[in-house]
């Protein structure tokens, strides 16, 4: 294997999550939150999760109270938990085996770890060796990068022996704040402008999980 770990995202990397939980969600918090303001479509929701950011549109666009925050959150929550998102095909395959080829999974995600693990459970059958999710301190979330920080410390990685896999902007800083490669989950990406911007910037892109699969076994 080219690396003995691989940091991965969760939402929209290995699961597909925006279409079937987070944006019918948000939907759902708005009619309630802003009844008179028209829905964001998927594609501008997306926009915002990738720039500025899901906070930011929650506290900068949005000028959601903290009351409202909450109530938002509670509303996705419980979208969480009555929804298992699918996996994207061929993903529980690539995990499987590169943990059995002794590799180290990790994930860093704006989800929770509760959801996470049931992710993983549900479809590979055990749970990744560390996950950093969204009940962390806004401090320790990516993009900061005290996640990749923690993962090295704690395996005993140096920065070449490690992979991020993400499909948006806040893992790619996340990853450019360590110096740790970066490669992008093409598969996920619908709005061209992303697309453009992560192929330029990235280490690598790929547009099939089998495209990544390929990269880290051959």
């Amino acid at each position: 294997m080219k690396y003995r770990c691989l940091v991965l995202d969760h939402d929209d990397t290995v699961v597909k999550s925006t279409p079937e939980i987070h944006y019918p969600s948000f939907v759902e918090a708005m009619k309630i939150l802003r009844p008179h303001s028209k829905p964001l479509s998927l594609e501008a929701f997306v926009s915002y999760c990738f720039n500025p950011g899901f906070l930011s549109l929650c506290k900068d666009i949005m000028k959601f109270s903290d009351a409202e925050q909450t109530r938002q959150y509670e509303i996705w929550k419980s979208f969480t938990q009555t929804k298992t998102p699918d996996f994207y095909a061929g993903f529980p395959e690539l995990i499987k085996e590169y943990k059995k080829l002794g590799g180290i999974i990790c994930v860093v995600s704006h989800s929770e770890s509760e959801q996470i693990m049931r992710d993983y459970m549900l479809n590979c059958k055990f749970t990744p060796d560390l996950i950093f999710g969204w009940e962390l301190d806004e401090c320790q979330r990516k993009p900061n990068p005290y996640p990749l920080l923690e993962i090295m410390a704690k395996f005993n990685l140096d920065k070449h022996e490690m992979l991020v896999v993400d499909d948006l902007k806040p893992g790619l800083d996340m990853a450019r704040s360590c110096h740790i490669p970066f490669a992008a989950a093409g598969w996920s990406h619908i709005i061209p402008e992303i697309r453009d911007f992560m192929k330029e910037n990235s280490d690598y892109y790929f547009e099939t999980v089998d495209s990544l699969s390929q990269f880290l076994f051959f």
